[in-house]
This record gives structure tokens, sequence and C-alpha cells, in this order.
């Protein structure tokens, strides 16, 4: 759908699906767009939908997904959760916890909403509702994911639920949670259009790509690797399920001009704030204070900018890598420069002017210094900032942006097949061809060392290939969900992250201990049920350790 028709539609029932979905799970009202005489048309019905679009995330979600992780650090306040999550220091209190559950049970209620009455609306064309049901499911799908990702068992809810209902619906296995998301997404899948068949007036809509590139992703969840195989073999090379390729520019791919291109398979819609409608601001919270910054909340960690490869393709710590630690951002992958700002990064300013960003103390020629590291201030706690989704067509004073968010592109497809490939012992040359050179020949690689095959063993290629993962997505909130799944975060998530080489040389080598961190596997692969939810229902049991 066209940005500029998300959100046609009659105030008033904007506003009532807005506060039905704003209640908790056991508070929801009953006859919400139930009644007869709202279900006639087809714009009242895709108003509906077009609030389910519209509960699929949030750009502050987004944002802070990756200070979750290792690949950054929330310096400044607790950015939904971000700080206490990534450092272990929550329970089941934390409201993070409470507003994402509430958030995607919002989202579930509002498709259980449209799936349950759309059938009133007789005058509608038959093959647009079933693409409109198959939307309304792929989203219901999406929400469960996420939901038996951070939580495992959580309740499964087909219908709109009355009060006494949801005041006592206890948590369902996460394999059966699993198991619906699914069929869900098979369904949906037969019924949705393919990208290349979308109107313009549609672009945005979910297509049968996303939903096989969604299915593929919760297979990889669960570590089914011939399954995964199965589902990106769909796309990989083939038009029956859409079209896609990588975006001949990496840079170019996170651009407003670029919207909509042959990579994004589901985005974040949003409005140019001029547009009067959805738009955000997290940007000037992440740039560079010298350039229209409010202060640093979400940094950069050393550790990410340590995971991109030297144009050999070798890690900067290789021998013959030709890494200098006192010229350490040359000669580097080039994500990284479209990724991280880092001291004397060569900024693009929104007129094209370059600006260059001074991080370490004591070199920047004005006075201001605003971004220079300094322990306390409000410059970036880690000596970095972020490049990555600034929209040079932005607002100068707060950085308002329309720009979508891109939540699955073609490179996750080919990255899930090149580690179901690993897995299953069956990377070869043919295989690496496919995903992991392509991938790297558009980041900017020209190396042959860089972009041909290379004759290791198991463990070296895993890390090769999960390496790979965390460099094309940094900053796009995958990291979590990878270390997740790995069962790795308690390794990389225990101990201190750490920012650029300003500190004391005596400490960790001069690089700057910007947070300690502590993650239990016992407990903290899995998030505690929020604990309001459990004071008001009683059968929603608690995880382990919690």
């Amino acid at each position: 759908m066209k940005k500029n028709n998300i959100k046609k539609s009659a105030f008033a029932l904007v506003m009532l699906l807005a506060l039905s979905a704003c209640k908790k799970l056991d508070l929801y009202p009953t006859d919400a767009f139930t009644d007869g005489n709202y279900w006639t048309t087809t714009e009242k019905a895709n108003t509906v939908l077009n609030r389910a679009y519209q509960q699929i995330s949030n750009s502050g979600y987004f944002f802070s997904q990756e200070a979750l992780s290792d690949n950054a650090y929330n310096g400044r306040g607790d950015n939904n959760g971000a700080a206490s999550i990534a450092a272990g220091t929550y329970d089941p209190s934390l409201g993070r916890f409470k507003q994402e559950w509430r958030d995607h049970y919002s989202g579930i209620k509002t498709c259980n909403i449209f799936l349950e009455n759309v059938d009133k609306v007789t005058s509608m064309d038959a093959t647009l509702k079933a693409r409109m049901k198959a939307e309304a499911k792929f989203i219901r799908a999406w929400h469960y994911f996420l939901l038996e990702t951070w939580w495992g068992d959580v309740p499964l809810v087909k219908k709109d639920l009355t009060i006494d209902e949801a005041k006592v619906i206890a948590r369902s296995p996460k394999a059966e949670v699993v198991a619906f998301i699914l069929s869900e997404l098979d369904e949906a899948a037969a019924a949705l259009p393919v990208n290349t068949a979308l109107a313009d007036a549609d672009r945005g809509r979910i297509t049968k790509g996303a939903a096989i590139a969604l299915k593929a992703r919760v297979l990889l969840n669960d570590n089914r690797w011939g399954d995964v195989v199965t589902e990106c073999e769909k796309l990989i090379g083939k038009t029956d399920y859409g079209t896609y390729a990588l975006f001949n520019s990496y840079e170019g791919l996170f651009l407003p001009q670029n919207e909509y291109n042959s990579e994004v398979m589901l985005d974040l819609e949003y409005l140019p704030p001029s547009a009067g409608s959805r738009s955000y601001s997290d940007f000037r919270d992440m740039a560079p204070i010298s350039v229209g910054g409010r202060l640093n909340a979400i940094a950069p960690t050393q550790e990410l900018v340590d995971s991109y490869l030297m144009l050999n393709g070798k890690k900067p710590g290789d021998t013959g890598s030709g890494y200098d630690e006192n010229n350490p951002y040359v000669n580097r992958d080039p994500r990284l420069t479209n990724t991280v700002v880092y001291h004397l990064y060569n900024w693009k300013q929104r007129d094209n002017s370059i600006k260059v960003i001074y991080t370490k103390p004591g070199t920047d020629p004005n006075d201001s210094r605003f971004d220079e590291y300094a322990p306390g201030a409000t410059s970036s706690p880690t000596g970095y900032y972020t490049r990555k989704y600034f929209d040079p067509t932005s607002n100068v004073a707060d950085f308002g942006s329309g720009l979508n968010l891109i939540l699955i592109r073609y490179a996750d497809v080919l990255l899930m097949y090149a580690e179901a490939k690993m897995e299953l012992g069956q990377m070869d040359a043919t295989v690496w061809g496919q995903t992991i050179r392509p991938i790297r020949s558009r980041a900017g690689f020209t190396d042959a060392a860089a972009l041909n095959f290379p004759a290791v063993g198991v463990t070296d290629m895993r890390e090769i290939v999960r390496n790979e993962r965390r460099t094309e997505f940094a900053m796009e909130g995958l990291r979590i969900f990878d270390i997740r799944r790995w069962k790795t975060a308690e390794t990389v998530l225990s101990g201190w992250a750490h920012g650029a080489k300003f500190a004391d040389a005596s400490v960790d080598g001069g690089y700057i201990r910007a947070n300690l961190r502590t993650f239990d596997k016992s407990k903290n692969y899995l998030w505690p049920i929020p604990r309001d939810e459990r004071a008001i229902n009683p059968n929603l049991s608690q995880n382990p350790g919690w």
C-alpha cells in the first residue's frame, strides 16, 4: 500500500481500534468491530487491516533492539528496556516485557477481529478478500513468532476473547505455537500475490515471498536446517514466489529514494513528518552531536567494529591481514563505513557536503568538541555513532523521518540458506557462489581472497557464515535473535562491552569499558512472563529461574 494510504480511515473508527488495541489481554472489549452495522464496505474492512499493519512493530523496538545484543550499548536511559536486558539486571516487572507482551496481543486481537468479521462484507471481491485474510494471517503469525521466541510457551489465541476467557487462558507449548505459525504462513502464501503483481498503490503490502521468507526464519530459529533449505530454494533463482535480488548498493539500500527496491521483502511503513502522519525521530539520539544529534542513546560497540573483515578477507587479528591498530578503519569491509561512524569519519550531510567527525578526545579543532568521547557526557559512550538509516531528507531539527524500516530483505534469505547448508555439511563453492560471494561483492569487496570459496573446516566455516550475518545486518536488530538461537549469548553478553581505544592503556588494552554485562544461561534465554499479567491471570505459569 502506498504510504499515503496507510491512514485513510474514519477518525472515530481508528480511535476505537486504537483504544481496544491498547488494553491488556484480559481487558479487551468484546464488542469492538463486531457490529454488523460496521462491516459493510471494503474500505471499512481495510481500515481495520491497516491498523494491523501499523501494529507489526515500531521504530523504538527496531532501533533499540540492537542494544539488546553485543553490537550496541544503550548508554543513556533504558530505551525499551535495552540497557537492563543487555546487562542482565532485570526481573518480571521490567516495563519492556509488559509493553511488548501487550503490543503483540493487541496486534493479534486486531487480526482476530478482522478474520472473524470480514466475511460480513458481502460486496467485497472474493480474490481481494482472500488476499486480505492472508495478510491478517501473516501478521498474526509474525506476532506469535516473536512471542514464542522471547517467551517460549505463550497463550495461543485464535479468536477474539471475552474478558472472562482472557483471565484464565493458559500458555500453550512452544511447539504447538510454532506449528500454528507455520500453518498460518502456508495458508497465507497460497493466497498472497507475488511482489511483481502488486499495483503501485499496494506497494508495502505483504506478499507471497514475504510469507516464505518468514517461514524460513521461523524454521531457522528452530534449527530445522533441511526445511530452511526447502523454503529458501523457493526464492533463490526462481519466480513462482516472487522476484527478488540484492540491490546494487549497500549504502543505497537504506536511502529513501530506493524504498521498495528489489531486495525489500517486508518493511515498516512510515510517512514524512510533512505528511502529518506516522513518522519517527529515533535517529537523533544515534547520530553525531555535531551534525544535529540531541544526545547519544544507542552506540555501536568495539566488538561490532572488530567483526568487520579487512578487504583481503582476513580478520583484523589474522597474520597478513594488514590491520594497523593505530589506523584501524582503513582497508576494512565497506559495510563498516556504511554502518558505523568512527574517528575522522567523513559524514555526508543533507546537502552532500562533508563534515569530519572527531570522536577521539582532544582532537577536534572546534572548541565545542561535541562528538569527542568523554565519560558521562552526552556524546557516545563507546566513541562510535550510527550511520545506517540516516535519512538525508529528514528534518534538520529532530531527524524526523518517514524512511521505511526493513524487517526482511533478500540478503537474509541468502544467508539463511548459507547457514542451513553449512550446518547440513553441504556448503560448497556452488552454495558460496549463490550466497556469500554476491553479498560481499555488493558490499564492495574485490579481492579474490575475500570472494572465493575458502577451503576450511566446519568450525571455521560456521564462524565465517555467522560473522557474515553480523556485518551484513548490523544495526538492523537481528543480532539478538542470532546469538540466542546459536546459544552463544552467555559468552558474548558476559563481561565488558567495549568502545574505541580512547581509555587507559593499562586496562583492556586501552579500549573503553562501556558496560558490564551478565547473561545467565539457566534463565536468560527466555524472558520472564510479565508480573502484571500473572497477577491478573493465575493460569499463566512462569519461566524457569524467575
